[in-house]
């Protein structure tokens, strides 16, 4: 019973390491402000990126397709779906963007493309650290 993948208490694969950091994760986002839900997000995409590629050199198929997957889901459902696109041309221009990142990951999982993901993460890294730089003013703000 609890070791087996239907249980919460299972591993589901992962070390003990792996569900301390998956606790540590999950306290961060329940009670991370709205802006650090974006960094986390713009986290997860870079991370699972960076595992792809890593994957792809080593001819591992099957986990860069579960990063790239996890990537375009996290672009897609989270910082796509996050926009308000009611509150001018910036949004809109970031939701096209995102559909255009998520367009090149699928065709990097498809082709084993490493050229096509750091072609994505050139185009986000502005967008990410622009977001960061929000925050470092914020806190700035904040302490004055």
């Amino acid at each position: 019973m609890y070791g087996s993948n239907s249980s919460p208490f299972g591993s589901r694969g992962g070390s003990v390491a792996n569900l301390y950091s998956r606790v540590g994760t999950e306290t961060d986002v329940s009670t991370a402000s709205p802006h650090r839900l974006v960094v986390l997000l713009f986290e997860g995409v870079f991370t699972a990126m960076a595992q792809a590629r890593g994957a792809i050199q080593q001819g591992d198929k099957a986990t860069h397709s579960r990063a790239l997957s996890r990537a375009v889901r996290i672009l897609d459902e989270g910082l796509k779906a996050a926009l308000d696109l009611e509150s001018g041309p910036l949004a809109k221009d970031l939701r096209d963007l995102y559909s255009w990142l998520c367009m090149r990951l699928t065709y990097a999982n498809l082709h084993s493309d490493i050229p096509a993901i750091e072609e994505c993460q050139r185009v986000l890294a502005p967008v990410r650290d622009a977001w960061l730089a929000i925050g470092e003013r914020q806190t700035q703000l904040s302490a004055a």
